[in-house]
């Protein structure tokens, strides 16, 4: 069952401290970095990269009390539908004004064929509106973007900037060695539930296909400067903006994958997160 002080603490944070606060831009923040770093994203089971086991994909009537166990509690993680639907219902139950927004994703887009497939936020703090995403497998942002900065927006040594793309935004983003590239295009308009179901449709229409037993899992999650994502055997590790790739044997990708999955124990609130609402 849905608890946001257990959420809070399985995040590692002071649940009291947290909501004795206003919520406001730098408690966001903090929820946001520390959720990306206690709960992977890993496609064993999520609603992202279909595991092919013909379990029927139930996005829009996702019983959030049932998944919060497995995903928060369990410590297991998942993908964008459930991980940003259930930092959603956190986010109001501490008094934040959010929404739902659709994204489109490359590898979404080719396996799904349709524009409302990738699930994220839109969060009012501090008089601003923020983009929040804790629910995709990156490399991305850690904290919060401002949803109307033309310029760029930096964050532990990557750069990022949206980009007007006809009706909608294209997220790009530059890490401190290299190129700019797009993380995906999304659209500002609020959205509800049901828009989901011709996405619901499609995954279900993939998770009945023969398998591709060379289909690549994903799995992430947020370090204290960067990230560690799994693509198949591609591992792509970014520590304050320096970005590195490699690709793993065998015999390495399931050490790999378990340090991903098992992570660092969530660490216990700081001064700094003391001070964070």
């Amino acid at each position: 069952m849905f608890d946001a002080d257990t959420y809070l603490r399985c995040l590692g944070l002071d649940a009291e401290l947290i909501r004795r606060g206003s919520p406001g831009l730098r408690t966001l923040a903090t929820l946001h970095k520390r959720h990306l770093e206690a709960l992977p994203f890993s496609s064993t089971g999520s609603f992202a990269v279909p595991t092919r086991d013909g379990v029927t994909v139930e996005v829009v009537d996702l019983d959030e009390d049932v998944a919060f166990g497995p995903v928060v509690v369990a410590g297991n993680g998942g993908g964008c539908v459930q991980l940003n639907r259930l930092f959603l219902r956190l986010l109001r139950d501490l008094g934040f004004d959010a929404g739902l927004l659709a994204g489109t994703t490359v590898e979404g887009a080719e396996a799904y064929g349709v524009d409302v497939e990738h699930m994220l936020l839109c969060v009012r703090a501090d008089g601003d509106d923020w983009l929040a995403d804790v629910g995709y497998a990156g490399p991305s942002f850690l904290e919060p973007l401002r949803l109307d900065e033309p310029g760029e927006q930096a964050q532990y040594g990557c750069r990022y900037r949206l980009e007007a793309d006809g009706d909608g935004l294209l997220l790009l983003r530059r890490p401190r060695l290299g190129r700019w590239s797009t993380v995906y295009r999304l659209t500002t308009k609020p959205r509800e539930l049901v828009e989901w179901r011709p996405f619901e449709a499609a995954a279900n229409a993939v998770l009945t296909a023969p398998p591709d037993p060379a289909g690549p899992g994903l799995w992430s999650r947020a370090t204290a400067d960067g990230q560690t994502v799994l693509k198949g055997l591609r591992h792509v590790t970014v520590r304050g903006g320096i970005e590195k790739t490699r690709t793993l044997t065998d015999e390495q990708w399931p050490a790999v994958r378990d340090g991903i999955l098992a992570g660092p124990r969530p660490r216990p609130s700081t001064e700094q997160d003391r001070h964070a609402p």
